[in-house]
C-alpha cells in the first residue's frame, strides 16, 4: 500500500517590519481531512503595535482592505478572534514545538499560495520552516494546472477577471486566490479572502490544493511551472474574432 501523502499548508498576515503577525497552518490529506492546526498571533509583534504595525499602503487613504484608514478596524478584529478564543498569543517559540510534532508525526509536504513570500517572513520570524524539505508552491502549482485552460480563461472572460494596465501597456488576467479557489468550487461569486491567516488556509488555500492533488500527477504539482506574468497576457489570449 502507497504510503498516505500529507499536506502543511501555511499562511501568513504581516507587518510594515516584514515580520509575521498572524500565522494560520493546518495539515491535511488529499481529501482535504485537517488532522491538526495552528492559529496565532506572533507574542512581541502583533501586540508590539508601534514597531511591527499590520502591513498597509501608506499611500491609501480610502477605506479599502490594505489602507492605513482600516488598520484599527483589523485591529478591533483580531481583538475580537482573541475574546472569542478564535486566536491566542503565542510565542514563535510555541510555533515551532508544534512544527516539530508536525514534521516528526506526518512528515508532510509544504505549500503556500506563495510559499517563497511565506516562508520568508517566517524566517525574518525565526518560525522554522526550513525542516519541511519536501515542498511546493501552491500558486505555481495552480498557474501550470489551470492557468492557460481554455475553460480557466473562459471564466476569467465571463467575470471580467482582469488586472489594469500597466505603465508600459500590459496586461495580465488574475491568479490569484481567491479567483483560483472560485474556479475550482465553481463558486464565481465567493466572497473575497478575509486576510486573515488560517480562515485564508481553510476557505480558499485548501480547496484549491484538494483540486490540484485529485486532477494531477504527483511529479506535476510537486514540481510545476512557476508563475510568469508574460504567459497569462490578454492580448496573447483574448483577441478580435
Amino acid at each position: 500500500m502507497a504510503k498516505k501523502d500529507f499536506f502543511l499548508i501555511v499562511d501568513t498576515e504581516t507587518t510594515m517590519s516584514d515580520m509575521v503577525a498572524d500565522f494560520g497552518a493546518v495539515v491535511c490529506d488529499r481529501n482535504g481531512k485537517v488532522y491538526t492546526s495552528c492559529s496565532v498571533l506572533i507574542h512581541g509583534i502583533y501586540n508590539d503595535r508601534k514597531n511591527h504595525e499590520l502591513f498597509h499602503d501608506k499611500k491609501l487613504v480610502d477605506s479599502s482592505l490594505w489602507a492605513k484608514n482600516n488598520l484599527e478596524s483589523r485591529y478591533t478584529k483580531y481583538d475580537g478572534m482573541l475574546e472569542s478564543g478564535r486566536r491566542m498569543v503565542a510565542t514563535n517559540v510555541a510555533i515551532n514545538r508544534w512544527l516539530d510534532k508536525v514534521k516528526e508525526k506526518y512528515n508532510p509536504y509544504l505549500t503556500a499560495y506563495n510559499l517563497a513570500f511565506d516562508a520568508g517572513k517566517c524566517e525574518n520570524t525565526d518560525i522554522d520552516l526550513a525542516q519541511f524539505t519536501k515542498r511546493f508552491c501552491l500558486w505555481y502549482a495552480a498557474f501550470d494546472k489551470y492557468a492557460t485552460t481554455k475553460r480557466y480563461r473562459q471564466f476569467i472572460l465571463d467575470h471580467h477577471l482582469f488586472k489594469n494596465p500597466t505603465k508600459l501597456g500590459n496586461m495580465s488576467y488574475i491568479t490569484n486566490a481567491e479567483v483560483m479557489t472560485r474556479y475550482v468550487t465553481n463558486q464565481p461569486f465567493l466572497e473575497d479572502e478575509p486576510h486573515t491567516a488560517i480562515e485564508d488556509v481553510l476557505g480558499y488555500e485548501l480547496p484549491i490544493l484538494v483540486d490540484i492533488v485529485k486532477k494531477s500527477k504527483k511529479e506535476r504539482w510537486l514540481n510545476p511551472r512557476p508563475f510568469d506574468w508574460r504567459k497569462i497576457q490578454v492580448k496573447d489570449w483574448f483577441t478580435p474574432k
